[in-house]
């Protein structure tokens, strides 16, 4: 259960076993099935989510019901409603698991402890929060400046072989395109060998 999770932390800083052992006594497991929700607007949360196993994503619903996926999670990503999780303010998304999945869980007070007992962890937040925020700013500007196609190969190089575990109208709901128009690129980019599945 605590493998991937350390594996992950490992790549940006380096632990001591009583390190490892108390960050894993902060963490609680969290189960959730196919299409049950994590997270809902209007709450307070508590928590942040590390994917050890399964496929979540993020949205929000518009004044007109329409909903908008702001971020997938796969094995090894974090995710939550972060503004309301930092922030102590209702949360405005919906997490909902569109794979059965198992997480880990760390509690907003447990995670200032952490910082306290083991400075090291606002480092590798820091550099977590760093490349979220580089991501978000190079998906606006490719939805701005790049044709579907681009957005596309960008979407599954970010997302390795999640185009194989969602469904198409997830995909082009989060590049902003049509299912139509993401289904003519998809088979375009099959035809002429410019994608390897």
């Amino acid at each position: 259960m605590y493998e991937s999770i350390l594996k992950h932390v490992n790549k940006h800083i380096k632990l001591s076993e009583k390190e490892r052992n108390y960050f894993k006594s902060v963490l609680v497991s969290v189960q959730i099935a196919k299409r049950k929700k994590l997270v809902q607007p209007s709450t307070l949360v508590k928590h942040e989510y590390f994917v050890v196993k399964g496929c979540l994503i993020g949205y929000y619903l518009d004044d007109n019901g329409k909903k908008h996926i702001i971020q997938f999670a796969i094995e090894n990503w974090w995710i939550g409603d972060f503004d309301a999780f930092y922030n102590g303010v209702p949360s405005k998304l919906y997490i909902e698991a569109i794979e059965d999945a198992e997480l880990l869980a760390i509690q907003y007070d447990d995670l200032q402890q952490l910082f306290e007992t083991v400075p090291k962890f606002e480092r590798y937040f820091r550099i977590l929060v760093t490349s979220g925020f580089i991501s978000l700013q190079d998906r606006i500007l490719s939805s701005l400046q790049n044709e579907t196609k681009v957005r596309y190969l960008e979407f599954c190089k970010a997302y390795p072989n999640i185009e194989q575990r969602v469904a198409n109208y997830h995909i082009a709901n989060y590049l902003g395109v049509s299912a139509e128009s993401l289904s003519r690129v998809r088979r375009k980019l099959v035809k002429n060998s410019d994608f390897l599945m």
